[in-house]
C-alpha cells in the first residue's frame, strides 16, 4: 500500500469508525497532503523512511513557507495521529515525531461581551417572524453556550421546555443535556407557537422551512449587532465565549463549565480562568485603596 493509500485508509477510518466530522476529516486531508507533497519532493516514498530530523526539516520548510504557528501545530497533530495508527497496524517500526516540536503558539484570549452588551443584543426589538426566530436563537446561544453547528442542527424533539433542557449533538457525535434559561424558554415557546411545529421540524428555519444555514446565523448576528451600535465583532462563538465567561465569573466552577460546553479536555476550558482573572483584576484595580492610580 502506497503512502497516499495509507492516508486515504486512515481518513476513511476516522470518518467511519471514529465518526469524525467532515470538517475534521477535511482538515486532516489538507494537512497530510502537505506532507505527501514534501515527501515526493524529497524522494521519500514510504512513511517508515521518515525519522525525526526529516520531520524537523518538513516543519522548517512549512514555517519558512509562511504557515502560522497554530496551523503548524495542527499539521503536526495530524501527522502524529496517522503515525500512531500505522504503528498500531505494524506498518511503522518507530516514531518519526519523537522530540519534534512546532513553534510556540501564543494563544489569544477570546473576546467576550459584558452583561449589558449581551442583554442589549439578545433583547433587540423588532416585529414579525424573523424577530421571533432571531430572539430565540440569540437567547439560546447566550443561555446554553451552544456551538453554531449544535444550534443549526436542533429539532423541536431535542427541546424539553417544561424541564428547561436541550439535548445537543456535539463534537465526536457526543450527546449532552444542557439547561435552558427562562428567557430562552419564553422566546422558544413564542417561536414554536408562531410557527406551528412538529417534533422533527427544525427549531430555526431558513428559506423553504429547511434548517437555517450557519452563514445565515452569522450574518443575522452581525446585522443585529450593527443595529445596536456595537463596535465589537459579534459572531456565534462570541456568545459561547460570553456564556462561559459569565458562568465561571459567577460560579467559579470550572468543571461544571467544562460539562456545559462539552469540552473533552478541561485544559480547553481553562482559558476562561484567564478571562475571569482579568475581570477580578479590574475589580481590584477599581476598588482597592492601594491599587488606585492617582
Amino acid at each position: 500500500m502506497s503512502a497516499r493509500e495509507q492516508v486515504d485508509a486512515w481518513l476513511a477510518r476516522l470518518a467511519g469508525e471514529r465518526q469524525a466530522s467532515a470538517h475534521t476529516v477535511d482538515g486532516y486531508r489538507r494537512d497530510l497532503a502537505k506532507l505527501l507533497r514534501w515527501m515526493e519532493a524529497q524522494g521519500i516514498d514510504a512513511f517508515d523512511a521518515l525519522e525525526p530530523n526529516r520531520m524537523r526539516s518538513f516543519v522548517a520548510t512549512e514555517h519558512r513557507g509562511g504557515l502560522a504557528p497554530k496551523s503548524l501545530q495542527r499539521l503536526l497533530s495530524s501527522c502524529r495521529g496517522l503515525f500512531r495508527q500505522l504503528h498500531r497496524e505494524g506498518l511503522m517500526t518507530h516514531d518519526p515525531m519523537a522530540g519534534v516540536r512546532g513553534p510556540k503558539v501564543h494563544r489569544k484570549l477570546p473576546q467576550v461581551l459584558d452583561v449589558d452588551e449581551a442583554t442589549s443584543l439578545v433583547e433587540a426589538v423588532g416585529e414579525g417572524a424573523l424577530t421571533l426566530r432571531d430572539r430565540a436563537m440569540l437567547e439560546l446561544f447566550y443561555s446554553s453556550g451552544l456551538r453554531l453547528s449544535e444550534l443549526t442542527g436542533l429539532r423541536w424533539i431535542d427541546l424539553d421546555l417544561q424541564a428547561g433542557e436541550v439535548r445537543v449533538l456535539g463534537k465526536g457525535n457526543k450527546t449532552r443535556i444542557v439547561p435552558v434559561g427562562r428567557h430562552a424558554v419564553a422566546a422558544l415557546r413564542a417561536l414554536g407557537d408562531d410557527e406551528g411545529t412538529t417534533p422533527e421540524s427544525p427549531v430555526f428555519r431558513g428559506r423553504g422551512g429547511a434548517p437555517i444555514s450557519p452563514r445565515t446565523v452569522q450574518l443575522r448576528m452581525k446585522t443585529l449587532a450593527l443595529q445596536q451600535g456595537m463596535a465589537k465583532h459579534v459572531h456565534p462563538h462570541l456568545l459561547r465565549h460570553t456564556f462561559a465567561s459569565h458562568m465561571l465569573e459567577s460560579s467559579g466552577d470550572l468543571r461544571a463549565v467544562q460539562e456545559l460546553l462539552g469540552h473533552a479536555d478541561i485544559a480547553t476550558t481553562q482559558i476562561y480562568t484567564h478571562l475571569d482573572f482579568q475581570h477580578l483584576a479590574k475589580v481590584y484595580d477599581a476598588a482597592h485603596p492601594r491599587a488606585k492610580r492617582k
